[in-house]
């Protein structure tokens, strides 16, 4: 079984360390106290976002660790990451992460930890980046760039807590500049099993997933 977790915003880095899509994911593992393994290059490797990711999955009961591409780059990353029972991806730069995980061949283990049934999952640049295409301010001010092709389509985060979102993402698919897709707001998350939307978590009154499509 091949899974895929899109947060479209907040989370553990968020101000209030909200952890209910966090525990969720954590929820999807066989194991009670699972491996997992974050990915924070599209923020540069902050060193507070680690920290954070760190202790929020400590405090749900996992083992979680992180890998690095930058400066002094360990050669067991590949086995580290294939060793995991979820990979979590961090928000940021989009189009920058994705540049740099395929001149380390990040995408290609990534492909092989998805075919393999681990489980992926991540927030903002980490939930978009496993599409077709994704709708991005990291092509300034909002543009559409080419993901790692996992799942079909488009997808956008943030579309209810960034305004000129939701405008941008109906044109580009009415233009024919984007696939259709989906839109996440923050909180909610989009949980897809071997490339079909399986459930949507954290829908309220005021937190959905929209399907956006030429119509």
């Amino acid at each position: 079984m091949k899974q895929i977790i899109s947060i479209g915003g907040g989370g553990f880095s968020h101000h209030g360390n909200d952890l209910t899509l966090e525990r969720y994911i954590v929820s999807q593992s066989q194991s009670p106290h699972p491996k997992v393994c974050f990915l924070p290059q599209a923020s540069n490797e902050s060193p507070t976002y680690i920290i954070k990711f760190l202790e929020s999955f400590i405090q749900l009961g996992a083992q979680p660790s992180w890998v690095s591409l930058f400066g002094r780059v360990e050669e067991t990353w590949k086995t580290q990451l294939l060793a995991q029972d979820i990979i979590y991806v961090g928000g940021g730069n989009t189009k920058s992460m994705l540049a740099l995980w395929k001149a380390w061949g990040l995408d290609q283990v990534l492909r092989e930890a998805y075919d393999n049934g681990i489980i992926l999952a991540g927030v903002s640049a980490g939930a978009i980046c496993w599409f077709d295409q994704a709708i991005t301010d990291s092509v300034w001010p909002i543009g559409v760039i080419e993901g790692l092709g996992f799942l079909p389509g488009s997808a956008c985060p943030h579309f209810d807590s960034e305004v000129e979102r939701p405008e941008a993402y109906r044109h580009f698919v009415a233009t024919g500049q984007a696939k259709p897709g989906i839109a996440l707001d923050d909180f909610t998350a989009a949980h897809f099993i071997d490339g079909t939307l399986f459930k949507e978590v954290g829908i309220t009154q005021n937190r959905k997933i929209y399907k956006i499509d030429s119509a």
